[in-house]
């Protein structure tokens, strides 16, 4: 989700970057769970998105004010994503990108967050960045640790007005915090020509048809809504600290 537009902004691609931002800061170790590729997966043709250990295929984006910032707010610790940005406000939307483009697909990924964090974060799919305004345009599914019934839910980051494409109220809304449950919460997103849908923890918490919104002139005119990167957000002025892992996809054509 977002709110204002700034000036100049700045991709880099990646290959290693470590460690915690602020060891006193990190979330819980990350815990057990199953491989990351089940047989049946890899039986169906998922591939993974992220090794474990680089940021191989991924890139920053974000402003070049926040350049320097941006390469210790994402970092690969513990075998997973981190994103810290705990005790540091002054940074616009930093985000952590695919270097291809995806279409149609089946997105799964895990996330984990501690129950203190107040910052916002969300995947953007089928997006493109826009470097003049440090805005990645397209869909976002998102991730609301201190509001869990919006996570999962399918937000309009642009291109033209931004806002809820779908909202539902979701009665048996599964969310888990670093210190409850399994730890880890499973997302997963499929998009398949217009229809968006979303499932936490088993729940679907979103099946959307985006037919005449994201084929509309705003989306065609930027090139997105159909086809774009996947992109894991830090939102701006915000305090964040999350982990992801297992981060796998199948193309669907």
């Amino acid at each position: 989700m977002t709110r204002l537009a700034v000036i100049l902004g700045i991709v880099w691609p990646l290959t290693l970057l470590q460690g915690t931002f602020g060891a006193d800061s990190s979330p819980q170790p990350a815990q057990s769970s199953p491989p990351l590729l089940t047989e049946q997966e890899k039986q169906d043709g998922f591939t993974p998105l992220f090794d474990g250990k680089t940021l191989k295929g991924w890139r920053i984006c974000c402003l070049s004010k926040d350049q320097e910032f941006a390469a210790k707010a994402w970092t690969v610790d513990q075998g997973t994503l981190l994103a810290n940005t705990t005790g540091h406000r002054d940074h616009f939307y930093i985000l952590l990108a695919t270097e291809r483009e995806y279409g149609d697909f089946i997105l799964r990924l895990r996330f984990q967050v501690p129950r203190h964090v107040r910052g916002n974060s969300g995947v953007q799919i089928r997006s493109r960045y826009n470097a003049q305004t440090g805005w990645m345009e397209g869909p976002q599914v998102d991730i609301n640790p201190p509001n869990p019934q919006l996570t999962g839910k399918l937000w309009r980051e642009g291109p033209g007005p931004h806002g809820w494409l779908s909202n539902e109220q979701i009665p048996n809304l599964k969310f888990f915090y670093a210190d409850e449950g399994p730890g880890w919460n499973d997302l997963e997103i499929i998009a398949n020509r217009m229809r968006i849908k979303t499932i936490l923890n088993g729940v679907t918490m979103v099946d959307y048809d985006g037919a005449g919104v994201l084929d509309d002139q705003w989306h065609q005119k930027v090139g997105v809504g159909r086809k774009g990167v996947i992109g894991l957000q830090i939102h701006s002025a915000d305090e964040l600290l999350l982990r992801f892992k297992d981060i796998r996809i199948k193309e669907l054509r």
